[in-house]
């Protein structure tokens, strides 16, 4: 018969554990609030054991970004016109705060992670297809400045939803919503969509 201590080493995934105490943590306290040391007690692993699969903290931190930008992708993979990719980023940052924090702060990162750099690279793929097929008439003979000026609506409006900024100019509106109206008042000519 196992002993308490022996059966709490036996994980079907350490790993998956760890990143969901992780992602806990984050979407609670932020992710200052991360220790590996921590993350083990809440697994009931040693504290060893999250250094293992990852490391240190940044490297944890580094997990969770790619992650974060690979279920982007995903979310943006389905075809779809600019307003409604823009309305899936939303969601994203909706379903998945945790990861939406940690991946844009590359601080807290190792910038050279190849998992971190297949999926960001796939992740801007998927963005900058929904500007490609734009008509130049509708985005500017620029499809860059136009990819960042789409990227800049979807990433701020989800920021400041996250940080509670617009909590009365949205009052109980469907964010998806509002983030389809304020698209479409910006680009009345298209650009996000018919």
């Amino acid at each position: 018969m196992p002993t308490a201590k022996s059966s709490s080493y036996h994980h079907g995934d350490l790993r998956r554990a760890i990143l969901t105490a992780a992602l806990d943590v984050i979407a609670t306290e932020g992710p200052g609030a991360l220790s590996l040391r921590d993350l083990a007690r809440r697994a009931g692993v040693s504290h060893a054991a999250p250094a293992h699969h990852f490391k240190d903290r940044t490297g944890l931190l580094t997990a969770i970004a790619a992650e974060g930008y690979a279920l982007l992708a995903d979310a943006l993979a389905e075809p779809a016109d600019l307003r409604e990719r823009g309305v899936r980023y939303l969601r994203f940052g909706i379903e998945h705060p945790a990861h939406f924090q940690v991946m844009f702060q590359p601080d807290l990162l190792r910038a050279d992670d190849d998992a971190l750099l297949a999926a960001r690279a796939r992740a801007g793929d998927e963005l900058r297809s929904g500007v490609a097929e734009v008509p130049a008439s509708g985005r500017g003979e620029d499809a860059r400045l136009a990819g960042i000026a789409a990227w800049s609506l979807a990433h701020g409006f989800t920021t400041l939803l996250l940080s509670e900024n617009l909590r009365e100019p949205v009052g109980g509106r469907d964010p998806e919503e509002v983030f389809r109206a304020l698209a479409t008042l910006l680009f009345s000519d298209g650009t996000y969509g018919t």
